[in-house]
C-alpha cells in the first residue's frame, strides 16, 4: 500500500470515531484549545480526551504545543485538505488507474 493510502486510512480511522470527530470540530472552531478546556466542554474523563487527542495528533490532524504541564491543540486544516484530495484521487472514476481497477479479466 502506498504511503499516501496508508495515511488516508489512518485519518479515516481517526475521523471515524464520533467523539474524535467532535473534538476535532471543537478545536478547529478556535485557534487553539487545551486538553483541560476540552474536558470542560465534553462529558468525558481527562484520560479519554487525552487518548482521543493522541489519536488525532498521530493522524496528523492536530498539532500539540506543550506549555508546562498543559498541552494545547490546534487543528491542521492542510491535513484535512490533503485527506480530501487523496480521497478524490483514490476514488476518481475518470482516472486511468480506476478504469484499470474496474476491468474484469
Amino acid at each position: 500500500m502506498r504511503d499516501a493510502d496508508q495515511q488516508a486510512v489512518k485519518v479515516a480511522k481517526a475521523l471515524g470515531d464520533p467523539t474524535r470527530f467532535a473534538l476535532l470540530r471543537a478545536v478547529a472552531a478556535r485557534r487553539e484549545m487545551s486538553c483541560a478546556e476540552l474536558v470542560e466542554a465534553f462529558p468525558l474523563a481527562q484520560a479519554t480526551v487525552s487518548h482521543h487527542l493522541k489519536v488525532l495528533a498521530s493522524a496528523g490532524l492536530v498539532a500539540v504545543r506543550k506549555s508546562g504541564q498543559f498541552h494545547h491543540y490546534r487543528a491542521l486544516p492542510e491535513a484535512l485538505e490533503a485527506y480530501g484530495a487523496e480521497l478524490a484521487r483514490a476514488f476518481s472514476l475518470g482516472s486511468p488507474r480506476a478504469a484499470r481497477a474496474g476491468r474484469r479479466p
